[in-house]
């Protein structure tokens, strides 16, 4: 079986693996840079971004510590990571990647 993707707060029409880079960009423009993907075998996807770098994180299931993307030797921190909560996030760097790299990840 083919697994398919939503955006979990919106409608349940899955997003094709060609359109999600499209479908993030759009959102963070819109002002979401938090955003969660859903898929049909119960992974979840978050993608969270300060518009310059991003931290993304695969679940395999709903309260799994799961695994991120990194940036291995990268120094430094960065913040202004906005959750749809209010939450501000400051992460390590090595622990995000840039931006333009996690949406083509996310393809």
């Amino acid at each position: 079986m083919i697994e398919s993707w939503v955006i979990d707060d919106s409608s349940r029409v899955p997003v094709s693996a060609d359109s999600v880079r499209e479908v993030l960009r759009a959102r963070i423009d819109g002002g979401q840079h938090e955003t969660w993907l859903a898929s049909s075998s119960g992974r979840l996807l978050a993608f969270v971004t300060n518009n310059e770098r991003a931290m993304m994180s695969l679940l395999t299931e709903e309260g799994d510590p799961g695994e991120h993307a990194v940036d291995p030797g990268v120094e430094g921190s960065s913040e202004g990571f906005v959750l749809s909560n209010g939450q501000h996030d400051e992460y390590p760097n090595e622990d995000t990647v840039p931006l333009e790299e996690a949406l083509s990840l996310s393809q």
